[in-house]
């Protein structure tokens, strides 16, 4: 699977210290401390309604921007970085495009591969929970 705008992603770092935040919705695991800037950190096993494992040596956390704020987002592993020329991605097929929440952006084809595009903010509003914020507004 692949976050479909690599220009969105801001770097990838290893697995670190998540600090819980009560009340946060389901996919947020909590945020985490990158550099003196506070950054939420959700798990896209559960945006995507995969069995949750726990994370190995290979698990990291990709920083992508979302409207603007920085958002850490935990997947298994990151092998490589691709390039996929527009010519080489197909839509996502009717079937399929029917049964999904509408976070497949498309198919892309590389060599003898099939990669599945996802849209990262659409896939994080199609689980239930709008994006993360950074900032929360507080009632007095």
């Amino acid at each position: 699977m692949l976050i479909s705008d690599i220009a969105t992603v801001g770097e990838i770092v290893r697995m670190q210290e998540i600090t819980r935040m009560p009340g946060a919705p389901d996919v947020v695991e909590g945020v985490l401390n990158l550099r003196g800037k506070i950054c939420p950190v959700v798990d896209l096993r559960k945006c995507f309604d995969v069995e949750i494992s726990d994370s190995t040596d290979e698990s990291r956390i990709v920083i992508v921007e979302i409207d603007g704020k920085d958002v850490g987002v935990i997947v298994d592993a990151v092998t490589e970085v691709l390039r996929i020329p527009g010519d080489r991605i197909e839509p996502v097929p009717g079937l399929i495009a029917a049964g999904s929440p509408g976070f497949l952006k498309g198919i892309g084809s590389l060599e003898k591969r099939l990669i599945t595009l996802v849209h990262l903010e659409t896939a994080l509003r199609a689980s239930g929970n709008a994006a993360p914020s950074h900032e929360r507004a507080a009632s007095a």
